[in-house]
């Protein structure tokens, strides 16, 4: 309307005037509801046709739409295990920090593993002290079968010496004795030593790896216990938490709640416009929105990103072939605005649905220098009709709060 109202200034009023002015018609007289198409024909026309390129130059250069939303991403609570809740940290909605407790599962099972786990970290330092005993029982033996072995070898040298000096005075048979208990007792010192080895060796390598063992095992059944308490991934505030004492949760069945995070649509708003804005939508576009939440303000907005894909061509595979029919409805550009100034969406509730428009700017193009005069000229007439969309704007938003809630019956 207010287009056509701006169009008929400069091609119909001009036609009255003609025909009043100039040729003396007048209203009600020559120029009547039966008679004024033929009287003001070329008027009406030209009012039509500047119009409707008016209406395809500020849509097109400075699109519009009211798919616009303050979307914001939920964190699903759900637990790493399955389990019985033993205990629940909030109601039904509350406000949490990163890292508190949201809910316990019950934990006797993994309490126990924790607690074998230490036992056996006990056994195996308990063996460690027993080894160190027995190398000090081991050490003492040494000392005794060295002592042993010493004793029997300077008998059979002795014997040996004076059988030596006369073949009468020592037996063959006892030499024999003194050899074999010579070899025996060096047998048990070797026995003895090769003990003592055997419990350094486990006190080195065989009771450290089973001791690391154990406390591998502690960790994991610390962390499978850790896993019972569900705590908050980030800042933000709880909703829909329905879960209590005694309920049974599962992962793969369905979340306990969800945790909105505090920064959540705060930052940033998305807007899809038309797929024919495509060649349009640029990063650094100035844009303007206002929403349902925020009544009776525009907020000034920049371009941020702009989607390289459109969602409705998305391809799953499956089972069939896919028709293109069946995309009846068409996607739309999806586009990312972030405020110019700082807090700019300050009041605007995250969800909040919204009206969007954003404007071409050709001012670097036209300052370059590389344009004729006339192709300026057009250039300039494109960046000033977006104030017409501003201006639009600006009426939809102070009619957006009446339209809702007196004429949708909300």
């Amino acid at each position: 309307m207010l287009e056509l109202l701006v169009c008929s200034l400069l091609t119909l009023l001009p036609d009255y005037l003609y025909r009043r002015y100039r040729q003396g018609k007048r209203l009600g007289k020559e120029i009547t509801f039966y008679s004024v198409w033929f009287e003001l024909r070329w008027g009406i026309i030209s009012c039509l046709m500047l119009t409707v390129g008016l209406i395809t130059v500020i849509f097109y250069n400075h699109p519009s739409t009211t798919n616009a939303a303050v979307m914001f991403r939920t964190v699903p609570i759900v637990p790493e295990v399955n389990g019985r809740v033993a205990q629940v940290h909030l109601g039904v909605s509350g406000t949490v920090a990163k890292g508190d407790p949201i809910f316990r599962l019950d934990s006797s099972k993994q309490e126990a593993a924790v607690e074998a786990a230490r036992r056996k970290i006990a056994e195996v330092e308990a063996s460690i002290v027993v080894a160190r005993a027995e190398i000090v029982a081991d050490e003492s033996r040494i000392l005794e079968a060295k002592s042993a072995h010493q004793q029997a070898l300077d008998e059979l040298e002795t014997k040996q010496e004076l059988r030596r000096r006369n073949d009468d005075i020592v037996a063959r048979r006892e030499i024999e004795r003194l050899e074999n208990l010579t070899a025996g007792r060096e047998a048990a010192l070797a026995a003895v030593v090769a003990g003592k080895s055997a419990a350094e060796t486990r006190i080195s390598t065989l009771l450290p790896a089973e001791r690391a063992s154990a406390e591998a095992a502690l960790a994991q059944a610390q962390t499978d216990l850790d896993k019972t308490v569900v705590r908050a991934g980030v800042s933000g505030r709880v909703e829909q938490f329905t879960l209590r004492v005694g309920d049974i949760v599962n992962p793969f069945m369905r979340p306990a709640g969800v945790l909105i995070p505090e920064e959540a649509g705060r930052n940033v708003l998305q807007a899809g416009f038309s797929q024919i804005e495509g060649q349009v939508m640029k990063v650094g576009m100035v844009a303007e929105v206002t929403c349902l939440s925020k009544p009776w303000v525009v907020i000034p907005m920049v371009v941020t990103g702009v989607q390289d894909f459109i969602a409705a061509g998305q391809v799953r595979g499956g089972e069939q072939l896919l028709d293109v029919q069946q995309v009846s409805k068409p996607g739309t550009l999806l586009t990312f605005l972030e405020p110019l100034y700082p807090d700019g969406l300050d009041g605007v509730t995250p969800g909040s649905s919204c009206i969007a428009n954003a404007y071409s700017s050709h001012h670097e193009l036209i300052e370059s220098g590389k344009l004729s005069t006339g192709r300026k000229i057009v250039l300039h007439a494109v960046d000033a009709v977006g104030l017409v969309h501003a201006l639009l704007l600006r009426i939809q938003a102070l009619v957006l709060p009446i339209q809702t809630l007196v004429f949708s019956g909300h």
